[in-house]
């Protein structure tokens, strides 16, 4: 399409710092589409204020907790990488040893205690012997998360624990109430509604660890704020039309909800706007874009499969 059409418009529907993005080539716009990009609707930053204040709390010998649940595919993740990040921002320049403020990890897919630990000294950056016994691994991670001033610990997947047997559930219960109160750091635990689960197998633990929910998206204002957002920071040079009742219920009913399939669709669907010359997204452009649901793909993947 010719540039020239467009050098008169002000592009007003994007953020005033994008709108010179607009008149880029297409090539250039459609990587800053595909690349990774923080929205901080009001729920991910209640999350992050949450996060932020037991960053802060004061030690004492039971720390404050939290557990973030949601369905997957829903953001839980991206809002403690942003967290994790701002952090390490905010320690950089302090003098003194290496500092790992926020050591993030998963729970093994196959939980073991072993596992565990080798995993987290993997994370932080001291890899362990895989001859080391459960003792020495133990001995190792505490004495190397203080070493870092580690100030917080995050669990995300905790949910794997239910992959284990009773017995091994039982004990990372007991691993993490004993991590809290050996390291007085507040430990951060993400998973799905399987996660609450486990930590309400443990009725202490259940009381330590305040809930935070993700839950699905609803067809509300906070919603049609997410859409105006996007609308707002993807470099299309027409005004996209996805904020209407027909639009916003078309989107939300082929995600299934969640902001990462929001993300996704919405992304292909800009993308889709740049390389056919319409430089916007509609409810025509939406039906001919290449996604399919969740459901979709696995009932897909079933046929092929029978």
């Amino acid at each position: 399409m010719h540039e020239g059409l467009f050098s008169d418009i002000s592009f007003d529907h994007l953020m005033p710092e994008l709108r010179p993005v607009a008149m880029l080539p297409a090539e250039e716009r459609i990587n800053r589409i595909l690349a990774e990009r923080w929205i901080g609707y009001p729920r991910a930053q209640a999350v992050l204020a949450k996060l932020k204040s037991i960053y802060s709390h004061p030690k004492k010998t039971r720390m404050p907790n939290l557990l973030i649940v949601g369905p997957t595919n829903n953001g839980k993740s991206m809002i403690v990488e942003k967290f994790r990040r701002m952090m390490l921002e905010r320690s950089h320049g302090e003098v003194g040893t290496e500092h790992i403020p926020v050591v993030a990890m998963q729970m093994p897919s196959d939980p073991t205690i072993a596992r565990f630990y080798s995993l987290l000294l993997y994370k932080i950056g001291a890899p362990a012997s895989p001859k080391c016994s459960v003792a020495d691994l133990e001995a190792v991670a505490l004495d190397v998360l203080r070493k870092v001033r580690a100030k917080i610990l995050v669990i995300d997947e905790l949910h794997n624990v239910l992959a284990g047997r009773r017995n091994v559930q039982m004990e990372f219960l007991n691993l993490l109430r004993f991590l809290g109160n050996e390291l007085m750091i507040p430990i951060v635990c993400v998973g799905t509604r399987d996660a609450y689960l486990a930590i309400r197998n443990d009725p202490q633990l259940e009381n330590r660890f305040e809930p935070q929910i993700l839950p699905v998206w609803q067809d509300d204002s906070e919603y049609a704020s997410l859409l105006a957002s996007y609308r707002a920071i993807f470099p299309l040079r027409r005004r996209s039309e996805i904020l209407t009742p027909e639009v916003r219920r078309y989107i939300l009913t082929k995600t299934e909800g969640t902001i990462g399939e929001i993300s996704t669709l919405l992304t292909r669907a800009a993308l889709l706007a740049i390389e056919s010359g319409e430089e916007a997204i509609g409810m025509s452009l939406l039906a001919r874009t290449d996604y399919d649901s969740p459901t979709e793909r696995r009932r897909q993947c079933e046929r092929e499969l029978a």
